[in-house]
């Protein structure tokens, strides 16, 4: 079997966690499901030997890669805070034997899924409707997702290549919409200076909001988890309960924000551990109105849709994206 011919090896490393899976880069649907294991890696002196034990574990054979870090990539290393492996794209595709290996960010993998998700894969937020893109057509879409932190990028298709924009868009400077926004604001301030919009749209930033919402209300919460928040909102606590409701405002009238900077009129996809987590609240809240509400531009706002992403791999989909995408570029043989 020639090297064009195997499934290449796809991996989605997280800071716990490390997920593999075989990709078959001549199917439609690449990423092949039943292949997909997880593995701690502290298991494991460094990720060629996780990938190693992969291979072996599922009987099968790779010579290329695509490997997804929730880190910096940064030319041949990759870098996750707090973890144990040093990630050398040259060192690991030496390791494997393979003549072709990608490192690329997590969040580019979770941009460059887009590709390839169903509607089954999505939940539509508000009532602009979604389709999966026609072939040969061009889009533009943006991707945000708040996890431990606050993920902003895009997916740009021409000519059917897609080419993932990776930003810092989470570090822009919080916008207030509200007077109420106006004292959360100042509030944070307090503590941090510059107050960003992962000081508010992440885990941590929830319970930002659920601290400034106490304080405003006169006492101290004391130290709590975001899961503590959105418990203590199911329990109808009403501080708690309103710290939802602005999250989601908030999560609404950022990710609008990122329609009319990137341009991205085909649609917005909200993704993240925090997601699916909060899904019912996003559904009934004021996310869509705030997404929506953008001066002039509101009503050519209302036709772009807002989607939550609840495939459950969605990193590993989008490194099976990016393999089939390096396909159409790369020459046979060349470590990239």
């Amino acid at each position: 079997m020639s090297a064009r011919q195997q499934p290449v090896l796809v991996a989605d490393i997280g800071g716990t966690n490390a997920r593999f899976a075989l990709a078959d880069t001549g199917q439609a649907a690449p990423l092949i499901e039943a292949s997909i294991r997880e593995f701690p890696v502290v298991d494991f002196p460094s990720l060629g030997d996780a990938a190693r034990h992969y291979l072996q574990d599922v009987t099968a054979e790779a010579t290329r890669g695509v490997f997804a870090v929730a880190g910096r990539v940064d030319g041949d290393e990759a870098r996750i805070t707090n973890h144990p492996w040093v990630i050398s794209r040259s060192r690991t595709a030496a390791m494997l034997g393979f003549s072709e290996l990608h490192l690329i960010n997590d969040f580019a993998a979770q941009a460059m899924a887009i590709s390839l998700l169903q509607p089954q894969d999505v939940v539509q937020i508000g009532g602009a409707p979604w389709r999966p893109r026609l072939p040969h057509a061009g889009a533009n879409y943006g991707v945000i997702g708040p996890g431990t932190g606050l993920g902003v990028g895009g997916l740009v298709i021409r000519h059917d290549r897609c080419y993932p924009l990776e930003t810092e868009g989470g570090h822009v400077s919080f916008p207030p919409g509200t007077p109420e926004e106006i004292r959360i604001l100042e509030i944070l301030s307090e503590t941090f200076g510059r107050v960003s919009n992962e000081r508010l749209i992440c885990g941590p930033g929830l319970v930002n909001i659920h601290r400034a919402v106490c304080e405003m209300a006169g006492f101290d919460p004391g130290q709590l988890q975001p899961a503590e928040v959105t418990a203590r909102a199911a329990q109808n606590d009403p501080q708690a309960m309103r710290a939802v409701d602005l999250f989601c405002a908030i999560f609404g009238a950022i990710a609008g924000d990122l329609v009319l900077i990137q341009g991205a009129w085909d649609g917005v996809f909200l993704t993240g551990g925090l997601v699916p987590r909060m899904l019912e609240s996003l559904q009934h809240s004021g996310f869509r109105q705030r997404f929506e509400h953008k001066g002039r531009f509101s009503s050519i706002m209302g036709r772009v849709p807002s989607l939550a992403v609840i495939h459950p791999n969605p990193g590993l989909l989008g490194a099976a994206a990016y393999a089939v995408d390096a396909e159409c570029d790369v020459p046979a043989g060349a470590l990239v």
